[in-house]
C-alpha cells in the first residue's frame, strides 16, 4: 500500500510541473494534459519497461486520471500556484523523493540486484522532468550545477541500504524519501551543490 501511495504522489507532483511548464508558455488545455501525463507517467513507463514488467498505467488507468485531474487544478489555478515560492522546483523535488523510493522498491520486488534498484529509483525519478523540459526547450535542471541527480540517488540508495538491513519498507521508504527531499530541498534554498570537474580544456 505504501508504494500504491508513493507512486500515486510521483504522478502527481511530476503532472503538476508538467502542469506549470505548460501554464507559462500559455499553451492550450490539451497541451496542458499533454505536458501533465508526459511528465507524470515518464519515469514509471521508462522504469516498468525496463524492468521487463507491465506498464503501471497500462494496468491501472487510475494514474492517468490523476494527470486528468491535475491538469484542470492547475489550467484553472496555475496563477495562484505561481504565488507560491518556487512551485516547480519544489514540485520537482517530493516528485524526486517519492520516485526515487518507488523506482528502487519495485526494482527489488522483482528479483533485481542491488545496483539495478538504485538505477531505477534514479532514472524514475529524473526521466519525467528530463522529458519535459526537453520537449518545452527549457534548461534542464539536470545539467545545472546543483544537487539534483545526487539527491535521487540519495533516496534510491539509502532505501536499498536499509531494506537490507531489515528495516520495515514503510519505515525505510520514509526515511531514504526524507533524505532525498532534504538533499533537493537544500539546493532549492541554499544552492547545495557538488565538487565540479575542473580539469584541463579540451583540445
Amino acid at each position: 500500500m505504501l508504494l500504491q501511495y508513493l507512486d500515486y504522489l510521483g504522478v502527481a507532483v511530476f503532472a503538476v510541473t508538467g502542469g506549470i511548464v505548460a501554464s507559462r508558455k500559455q499553451l492550450d488545455f490539451v497541451a496542458f494534459l499533454f505536458f501533465a501525463t508526459l511528465t507524470g507517467i515518464g519515469g514509471g513507463t521508462l522504469r516498468d519497461l525496463l524492468l521487463g514488467v507491465p506498464v503501471f498505467w497500462v494496468e491501472n488507468e487510475g494514474y492517468l486520471f490523476v494527470c486528468v485531474i491535475i491538469s484542470i487544478i492547475v489550467w484553472f489555478f496555475a496563477h495562484q500556484i505561481e504565488k507560491l515560492n518556487k512551485p516547480l522546483r519544489w514540485a520537482d523535488a517530493i516528485g524526486i523523493a517519492a520516485y526515487s523510493v518507488m523506482g528502487a522498491a519495485k526494482a527489488m520486488s522483482v528479483g533485481d540486484t542491488v545496483l539495478v534498484a538504485v538505477l531505477m529509483g534514479v532514472s524514475t525519478a529524473t526521466f519525467g522532468g528530463i522529458l519535459r523540459d526537453t520537449i518545452a526547450r527549457d534548461p534542464s535542471t539536470i545539467v545545472k550545477s546543483e544537487i539534483y541527480v545526487t539527491a535521487a540517488f540519495a533516496g534510491a540508495g539509502s532505501f536499498v541500504v536499509l531494506a537490507h538491513l531489515g528495516l520495515p519498507q514503510v519505515m525505510a521508504a520514509a526515511i531514504a524519501a526524507a533524505i532525498a527531499l532534504l538533499l533537493r530541498g537544500g539546493a532549492i534554498l541554499y544552492g547545495w551543490t557538488l565538487p565540479g570537474y575542473r580539469g584541463g580544456s579540451a583540445t
